[in-house]
């Protein structure tokens, strides 16, 4: 089914919105959820929550991209279980390294029309990488992937990703700065 009449369930409040959403997202949700958790239970619970949250805010919204919007819930619901768990027990994880990272770059807690405006421009920032650096920073900072895995997939060693990863972010900061944003 195509993304439009899945939404036109949606809208219409059609309980088979959450049918068509499994069929044709499941199996992608999922793999957003266990990138991050790492446990096929807590993966299943966060793509079942999935499906609920979009039912809660679909309408009013309408995405242009389904696909996206899906995993941006799922991606926000894996990493609030994780944290969670981590706050349970010692220690930190891949979500807290990764967040450490990226925070001197673009901070921890911005206003609203300044995180849209930041997104914009990380998203213009993203566009202007090589097809590698965008998909090893996404893995790491979207997926939240740890390096070995990363270094695995690309045939590389580990200090390589981290090399990559680390021009990248400096290249972000500046080109942040040189639009105008206050780090």
């Amino acid at each position: 089914m195509k993304d439009k009449e899945i939404i036109d369930l949606y809208w219409a409040r059609d309980e088979a919105a959450i049918r068509e959403s499994e069929i044709s997202y499941g199996a992608y949700c999922g793999k957003v959820a266990d990138n991050i958790l790492h446990s096929e239970r807590d993966s299943e619970e966060c793509v079942n929550d999935t499906w609920l949250r979009a039912w809660n805010a679909l309408p009013p919204e309408r995405p242009n991209r389904l696909r996206l919007f899906f995993a941006r819930i799922t991606r926000n619901l894996a990493l609030d279980r994780l944290r969670r768990k981590q706050s349970l027990k010692a220690g930190g994880g891949q979500v807290a390294v990764c967040l450490d990272e990226l925070s001197e770059i673009i901070g921890d807690e911005e206003a609203f029309p300044e995180r849209l405006a930041l997104r914009e421009l990380i998203e213009q920032f993203l566009e202007s990488l090589s097809a590698k650096q965008r998909e090893m920073f996404m893995l790491r900072y979207w997926y939240i992937q740890p390096v070995s895995e990363i270094a695995e997939r690309y045939q590389v060693s580990e200090g390589a990703v981290k090399m990559t990863l680390q021009r990248v972010r400096e290249k972000m900061r500046a080109y942040l700065i040189e639009e105008g944003i206050t780090l």
